[in-house]
C-alpha cells in the first residue's frame, strides 16, 4: 500500500517536474527567440533628445525659443530627489530594487485582470521597461512587445546606472502642453524650475506621464487633483514624506498655469518678431531644420531691444502717418455675429478666437475690439485686456471725421460725421488710448488700422556687421513676410552711389562736369526719353551736385562713359545683386533692378567704414547643446584686450584683414558727396542729426517705392515704403519725404546710445575748395555756400573745366535751369558751337554771360 502511495506521488512529482522544466524550456525558448533581432541598446549611452533652441539678447535675456518637441534637458544630478521619488511612487515603486522587471507588479496586474473578467487591464511595466519602449520598441499592446520590452530592460539595467535609466525616462517622457520632461512641464504647468516645486506640485507632473490628456489641469482638474493626492499617499507610504507634509499637502488646491494660477513663461518672451525669425530662417538653411528646431542650440543675437523697439515705432509711424493722410477707413474686414454680443463673457471669447494682430504699440497698445453699440453719434467698444466700465467704452464722433469707408464694391463713402459712418455692430477692430503728450493723462479712445501701406527698416554697426534692428513690416502678426530680407524691390536713385563709386574708382572727381541735358535712347521696348525728376535740365553739373540733387540725367551719362560693366562690378562686389545677376542696361544705372534692403544696408556700411568688406549678421555667436562655439561672427583679433596696462584714455586695438572693396580715398569722397544729400539735397528738409551723416534718397517710377538708406560713422539704417504689390504711393511721394523722417527719429536715437562722430580722413587726400555749381577751382581763402572743400587724390592733378557727356549729343535751343533759378538757354552760335545765353540783365543785376 505504501509503495503504491509512493509511486502515485512520485509519478506526480515527475509530471510537475517535467512540467515545469517544459515551460522553463518554454519561456528560454520564446525569450530566445525574440531576443536575437533586437534592437541594440547601445545606443542610449549616447541619447541625444531634441531639445529647444534659445535665442537670447546681448544682454543674456531670452528673446525666442524654437523646438519641435518643448523639452529642456536635465542631467539626473539635477533633478531634485523630490520629483523623482513623485515619480517612482507614482510608477514604479520598487525601481531601486529589481532588475529591469517587476514580478509582483505583473503577478498584481493579471490577478486583477482575471478578478474583473478584462474590465480592469492595465500595464505592469516598469519605468526600465517604459523606457524600451519609448526609445526602441512601438507601443502595441502585444505579448511579443511586452517579451521584447522585459528582454532589453534586463540588458540595459546591466549597463546603465538606475539613475541613468531614470534621467532618460523624466526627459524623454510628454506630459502634456507639447511638453516633454519634467523640466519642461515644471516650467509649463508653474512657470517654475525643478527645484521650486513643491512636493503636490511634483505629484501633480508625476501624475502625467500615466494619460497626459486625462488629466487636463482645467477640463480635467478633479480627475488629475484625485490622481495627485494618491501619488502624495504613495510618497508617504514609501517613506518619501512625512504624515504632517502630507495632509499638508493634500488640502492645496489644484493650481496651475493654464488655469490662470500663474504667469505663463511665455509673459516674459516678447512677442516673435522679423528679427528672430529672420535668425530661424538663415539658421535653419546654415544648420539644417532638423539641427535648428532639435539641437538645442544657444543663439547669441545682434539685436539691441531698445534700437529694435524703436525701430518698429518709427516705421508704424511713418507707415501709419501716410495711411492716415489717405483718409480711407478699411478697417480689418473682420466680424462677430450679433448672436455672440449678448453678453460680456460670449464677446470676450468670441474677440478672443478672432484672427488679429496684438503685437501692436503705437504711442499706446493696440487692443483688439468689437463694436457693441452704435449711437446717434458715438460708437460704444469691448476692448481685449480692458476692463468694462459703468459708462462703457465709446468712439466719439471726432475720432471718424478723418475718413471715408471703402465700400464693398470698392468705391469710398462720404466723409464721416458720425461713428456710424464708419463702424456697424460686430466690427472688429483696432482700439488705442489717445492720451496727452506731456501728462499722459487719457484723452478718449481712438479707432485704428493696420495700414494697406508696407515697409521695412533696418540699421547695423558699420564696423562689425551686427544687425541692431530689423522691423520687416507693420506687423508681424498681421504678416510674417520680412520685407527687409525677402521683398524684392527697385532701390531707385538709392542706387546712384555705385554708379558715382565706379566713377570716382575710374579717375573721376567730384568736381568732374557732366552735362545734364535730355537723353534719347532706342530700346527694344521703343525709344526711351529719361527725364529729371524736376522736368528740368541743368546744363553741365559737377558729380557732387549731380548725387545731392540726385539727377538722373547725368546718372545715366556717368553710367555710359563708365561702362556699365564696370558698374555692374560694383554693384556685385558690393553685394548689391549676387555675381552675374546685374543686367547691363542703362536704366538700371537708376535703380530699376530689383534687391532687398537687407543687402543695401550692407552696401552702404563699406562706404561708411572707409571701403572694407563687411559682412551683415543677426547672430555673433551659436553654441551646440554642450556649450561648444559652432560659429562666431566677428573674426578679427583683439591684440592687446587682456593687457591690464591698457591706458583708460585708449581703445584696444583691433587689427582688421578684411578685403578692401573700395579705395579709402573714394569712399570718403563719397561719402562727402552724400553728406551733401543731407545737408542740402534731396534729404536736407527731413534728415538732420547734429552730427557729420551721409545718405542718399530714392524715389521709383510713379513713386512705387521710395527709400533712403544713410549713415554715421557708427550706424548705416535703410528704410523703404510701398505696397506690396507695387503702385503709385501718389503725387509727391519721396524718399526724402516718406522715409526721411523715418530715418531721422530712429538715428537720433541712435547717435544718442552709440556716439557718432566726424568721417576719418584716409591717408592720400588733399583738399581744395571747389565751387560746387560750376565746379571751378577757387582760392584757399574762399567762402559761401556755394564752396566746398573737397577731397583730391594725392599726386593726381585734377583738371578742372572739361565736361562729360556720356557720348550722348546735348540737343539745341535747350532751356536749362541756373542753380539760381533763372532760365538760361543753350544756343548754337554763327560757328556752329553752343553757347548759354542768360536771362535779359535788369537794373540792380548782374549775368554770368551764362558761364556757370
Amino acid at each position: 500500500m505504501l509503495r503504491a502511495i509512493l509511486s502515485f506521488f512520485g509519478s506526480i512529482f515527475s509530471l510537475v517536474t517535467m512540467g515545469l522544466m517544459m515551460v522553463a524550456l518554454t519561456i528560454c525558448a520564446i525569450f530566445w527567440m525574440y531576443g536575437r533581432d533586437l534592437p541594440s541598446h547601445d545606443s542610449l549611452a549616447q541619447y541625444k533628445p531634441p531639445t529647444i533652441s534659445r535665442i537670447y539678447s546681448g544682454e543674456g535675456q531670452i528673446i525666442d525659443e524654437f523646438a519641435k518637441e518643448r523639452r529642456l534637458f536635465a542631467p539626473a544630478n539635477e533633478i531634485p530627489e523630490m520629483v523623482k521619488h513623485a515619480l517612482i511612487s507614482a510608477e514604479d515603486k520598487n525601481f531601486y530594487t529589481h532588475a529591469g522587471y517587476d514580478t509582483r507588479g505583473m503577478a498584481s496586474a493579471l490577478r486583477d485582470a482575471v478578478v474583473s473578467r478584462g474590465q480592469n487591464v492595465r500595464g505592469a511595466s516598469t519605468i526600465t521597461q517604459q523606457v524600451m519602449k519609448n526609445f526602441l520598441l512601438d507601443g502595441s499592446r502585444r505579448a511579443e512587445r511586452k517579451i521584447k520590452e522585459i528582454i532589453l530592460a534586463t540588458r540595459i539595467e546591466e549597463t546603465l546606472t538606475k539613475d541613468e535609466i531614470l534621467e532618460l525616462y523624466m526627459n524623454e517622457i510628454f506630459l502634456g502642453q507639447n511638453s516633454f520632461g519634467f523640466a519642461a512641464a515644471s516650467q509649463t504647468y508653474f512657470n517654475k524650475t525643478m527645484g521650486e516645486l513643491a512636493p503636490h506640485e511634483a505629484a501633480f507632473l508625476a501624475s502625467m506621464p500615466k494619460a497626459p490628456s486625462q488629466f487636463h489641469p482645467v477640463r480635467r482638474k478633479e480627475r488629475l487633483k484625485q490622481r495627485r493626492d494618491f501619488v502624495l499617499k504613495e510618497m508617504m507610504e514609501n517613506g518619501y514624506i512625512t504624515e504632517a507634509v502630507y495632509q499638508s499637502e493634500v488640502q492645496q488646491p489644484l493650481r496651475s498655469v493654464q488655469n490662470g494660477d500663474f504667469e505663463s513663461f511665455k509673459s516674459a518672451l516678447p512677442p516673435r518678431d522679423y528679427f528672430t525669425d529672420e535668425i530661424r530662417r538663415q539658421l535653419s538653411r546654415d544648420f539644417g531644420e532638423g539641427e535648428f528646431f532639435t539641437g538645442g542650440l544657444t543663439v547669441r543675437a545682434t539685436i539691441d531691444p531698445e534700437m529694435q523697439a524703436e525701430a518698429a515705432d518709427t516705421l508704424r509711424r511713418g507707415l501709419e502717418r501716410y495711411d492716415r493722410s489717405q483718409g480711407i477707413w478699411r478697417g480689418t474686414g473682420k466680424k462677430i455675429e450679433a448672436d455672440q454680443l449678448g453678453s460680456e463673457e460670449a464677446w470676450r471669447a468670441a474677440l478672443r478666437d478672432v484672427n488679429i494682430a496684438r503685437d501692436i504699440t503705437l504711442e499706446n497698445k493696440w487692443h483688439p475690439a468689437v463694436v457693441l453699440e452704435v449711437g446717434s453719434n458715438e460708437a460704444r467698444v469691448g476692448l481685449e485686456g480692458v476692463e468694462e466700465d459703468g459708462d462703457g467704452h465709446w468712439i466719439p464722433a471726432k475720432d471718424v471725421q478723418w475718413a471715408r469707408k471703402r465700400l464693398d464694391g470698392g468705391g469710398l463713402g462720404r466723409k464721416a460725421r458720425v461713428a456710424g459712418d464708419l463702424l456697424e455692430v460686430g466690427d472688429v477692430l483696432h482700439v488705442r488710448k489717445m492720451t496727452a503728450d506731456d501728462t499722459g493723462a487719457f484723452i478718449r479712445w481712438t479707432i485704428r488700422q493696420v495700414p494697406e501701406v508696407q515697409g521695412a527698416f533696418m540699421a547695423m554697426d558699420v564696423n562689425s556687421g551686427r544687425v541692431i534692428a530689423m522691423q520687416g513690416g507693420f506687423s508681424y502678426q498681421h504678416s510674417v513676410f520680412n520685407r527687409a530680407t525677402q521683398a524684392q524691390r527697385q532701390p531707385g536713385s538709392s542706387f546712384k552711389p555705385f554708379v558715382y563709386a565706379s566713377a570716382l574708382d575710374s579717375g573721376y572727381t567730384p568736381a568732374t562736369m557732366v552735362v545734364d541735358a535730355p537723353i534719347e535712347i532706342n530700346t527694344p521696348q521703343g525709344l526711351w526719353r529719361p527725364k529729371n525728376a524736376s522736368k528740368t535740365f541743368y546744363g553741365p553739373t559737377p558729380l557732387r551736385t549731380g548725387i545731392e540733387r540726385s539727377r538722373n540725367l547725368m546718372t545715366i551719362r556717368l553710367a555710359q562713359e563708365v561702362g556699365m560693366d564696370t558698374v555692374g562690378r560694383y554693384a556685385e562686389k558690393f553685394g548689391v545683386y549676387q555675381e552675374g545677376d546685374f543686367l547691363r542696361v542703362l536704366a538700371n544705372s537708376l535703380g530699376s533692378q530689383e534687391t532687398t534692403l537687407f543687402k543695401m544696408v550692407a552696401a552702404y556700411a563699406m562706404f561708411a567704414n572707409g571701403g572694407e568688406r563687411v559682412e551683415p549678421t543677426l547672430v555673433d555667436r551659436v553654441q551646440d547643446r554642450y556649450g561648444k562655439t559652432v560659429y562666431k561672427h566677428d573674426e578679427r583679433i583683439c591684440t592687446d584686450c587682456n593687457d591690464p596696462a591698457i591706458a583708460p584714455t585708449r581703445s584696444p586695438r583691433i587689427v582688421s584683414d578684411r578685403e578692401r572693396v573700395m579705395n579709402a580715398v573714394t569712399a570718403y569722397q563719397l561719402t562727402s558727396m552724400m553728406r551733401g544729400v543731407v545737408e542740402r539735397g534731396t534729404a536736407s528738409k527731413t534728415v538732420s542729426l547734429g552730427v557729420p551723416t551721409a545718405g542718399k534718397t530714392g524715389t521709383t517710377n510713379d513713386a512705387k517705392d521710395v527709400w533712403f538708406v544713410g549713415f554715421t560713422n557708427r550706424i548705416v539704417a535703410g528704410c523703404y515704403i510701398g505696397h506690396d504689390t507695387p503702385r503709385s504711393l501718389g503725387q509727391g511721394a519721396s524718399g526724402g519725404g516718406m522715409c526721411g523722417p523715418v530715418f531721422n527719429q530712429f538715428m537720433k536715437k541712435a547717435t544718442q546710445k552709440y556716439g557718432a562722430s566726424k568721417f576719418r580722413v584716409p591717408e592720400g587726400c588733399q583738399f581744395i575748395n571747389i565751387d560746387r555749381f560750376s565746379g571751378a577751382r577757387l582760392s584757399d581763402g574762399a567762402s559761401g555756400d556755394n564752396v566746398v572743400n573737397e577731397c583730391f587724390r594725392e599726386g593726381e592733378e585734377p583738371i578742372f573745366g572739361v565736361s562729360f557727356d556720356g557720348g550722348f549729343a546735348m540737343g539745341s535751343n535747350l532751356s536749362l535751369i541756373r542753380p539760381d533759378g533763372q532760365v538760361a538757354r543753350q544756343v548754337t552760335t554763327s560757328t556752329g558751337e553752343k553757347a548759354v545765353v542768360g536771362p535779359r540783365a535788369t537794373v540792380g543785376t548782374l549775368s554770368s554771360g551764362g558761364l556757370y
